[in-house]
């Protein structure tokens, strides 16, 4: 009888500590970090578009932080990215610039990354979608086999993703290692030098598009489901995606992970293809904006995020679940395709009251949404805070406790009572970066641009660079716009502006953590 009582003391203790350990488990939020493409500022109607309506980021956005003053490092995706992993200004390394299907991993395998941020505390990590960050160690790898060091070397347990940009062979899926549907009697091969194999091409035969490129932004290479593609590849029939199902493929990935992760803390990164060219949205959102497949792109952007707040609602984990909803870089209309994005624009304004857009130093090329929304920890509310997207890798380093040796993620600040909106104050200096150089750095409320050479108007996209011979000084707090330059009116704080960026751009961060 005692050893029945002792027993079954024993069991209440273990089914009390397993308890306890469950519900300190659940305590550490899920992450997911959603990350848009193109999007802009004025794109989303909780920023003040009028002509969308996007009821599933508008209902995250009022139960959560709008961010006002967020921003991605680089105007620009590869460069963007590439801070957000690392927690690094790109400039700092040289190849962080918009990269070919084809490149080389440029993300450091011996480094502190995000993604390790989180596998050191616990969890399981995961990228669904894009990446655009290099596969390998060199240009040439074989597609047929396995593709490493990648994403899983980085720090993500699993992988679903395409290599670059839907607009750059190859036009295929690598679910971790391997290319999704492979067929070794039928390689693929990738060049981005001289045509390969017997495929029609966008110049050769503009007659089998579907999506019309527009002249001399190299989208006529190999063409793939009716779309003519930056590169060229040969083989792969059976691999080869079908644009209007990327979208709904890479969301059913991401809900089967969330399902399959309900007792294990979790980190996914949602990267998104929408709105970045080729817009091709699925049948069911075509025409349904007005605005051209743009607008369409952005619809189904909305509805997606709707599907995975549902999926997170069946599964009990919308309270403790972090979302950080964001874009890599500002808009653009006609980046490659004349899918309506200009001619059907309507009066909608991406760049919301900004100037510029994506490859632009001026405010709307890193100026992004930022929606934070987490039911257990986060009052909603509207942030002015000046936050990067480089930050948060600090900043959730902070949340989970973990330490960052010396030397990694050298330009990440934690700023987490900032993203959580436990604080106005945010970083103080940020440096900008529109098409390739570190030219516009922001200190406070006010914003300098560096006389750089190139042209004003980047007439093949339509969108202003910011460029010019002369000093550029904004308030940015009365002139979001900056559309009046202070720089004559205030040559002290020009000076002190410039040497600052010099300081910055030319810091040695190898051993540095803020």
């Amino acid at each position: 009888m005692k050893n029945k009582i002792l027993l079954k003391t024993i069991n209440v203790l273990f089914l009390l500590i397993g308890g306890f350990s469950a519900s300190h488990a659940q305590q550490r939020p899920n992450v997911i970090y959603i990350y848009a493409d193109d999007l802009g500022y004025g794109d989303l109607s909780c920023y003040g578009a009028t002509k969308l309506h996007t009821p599933n980021l508008d209902k995250l956005a009022k139960s959560g932080i709008r961010f006002t003053n967020a921003h991605a490092t680089s105007a620009t995706c590869t460069p963007s990215r590439f801070a957000l992993m690392t927690g690094k200004y790109p400039w700092r390394k040289t190849g962080t610039g918009i990269l070919p299907g084809n490149a080389a991993l440029i993300i450091p395998t011996d480094k502190t990354t995000l993604p390790q941020v989180f596998k050191r505390a616990g969890y399981a990590t995961a990228i669904v979608g894009k990446w655009h960050l290099g596969l390998g160690d060199s240009v040439n790898k074989n597609w047929n086999g396995e593709i490493k060091p990648g994403p899983n070397e980085v720090g993500f347990d699993y992988s679903f993703i395409f290599p670059a940009t839907a607009d750059r062979v190859p036009t295929v899926f690598l679910e971790n290692h391997r290319v999704v549907a492979s067929d070794g009697n039928d390689p693929i091969a990738v060049d981005y030098s001289k045509k390969i194999g017997n495929d029609p091409t966008g110049k050769e035969h503009p007659e089998l598009l579907k999506l019309k490129s527009s002249p001399g932004q190299g989208h006529d290479n190999t063409i793939v489901n009716g779309i003519g593609r930056i590169g060229y590849m040969s083989g792969g029939y059976r691999a080869r995606w079908v644009d209007e199902e990327v979208s709904a493929t890479f969301l059913f990935k991401v809900e089967q992970f969330v399902t399959d992760h309900r007792q294990k803390p979790f980190f996914l990164y949602y990267a998104l293809t929408e709105p970045h060219v080729p817009r091709m949205p699925a049948t069911r959102f075509k025409g349904t904006s007005g605005l051209g497949y743009r607008g369409d792109d952005i619809l189904q952007l909305d509805w997606t995020i709707g599907q995975l707040m549902k999926t997170l609602e069946l599964n009990g984990m919308t309270k403790n679940t972090l979302i950080i909803f964001t874009s890599d870089n500002g808009p653009v209309l006609d980046d490659g395709y004349q899918d309506g994005a200009v001619t059907q624009l309507s009066g909608h304004t991406p760049w919301g009251p900004m100037r510029g857009g994506k490859y632009s130093a001026l405010e709307a090329g890193t100026r992004v949404p930022f929606i934070v929304n987490w039911p257990a920890q986060v009052k909603p509310g509207v942030s002015d805070a000046l936050f990067s997207q480089m930050d948060i890798l600090a900043s959730v380093a902070h949340l989970l406790n973990q330490k960052v040796p010396n030397g990694d993620a050298p330009d990440s600040e934690d700023h987490l009572e900032a993203l959580l909106g436990k604080s106005k104050q945010g970083r103080s200096t940020l440096i900008e970066q529109g098409s390739a150089d570190p030219t516009a750095i922001i200190r406070g409320d006010w914003k300098y641009i560096k006389p750089h050479p190139g042209v004003a108007l980047m007439k093949d996209v339509g969108i202003e660079s910011g460029n010019s011979p002369a000093p550029q000084l904004y308030n940015l707090k009365d002139d979001i716009g900056e559309k009046k330059n202070l720089a004559d009116a205030y040559p002290d704080k020009v000076k002190e502006l410039d040497q600052l960026l010099k300081n910055e751009i030319s810091k040695n961060t190898s051993a540095i953590r803020h």
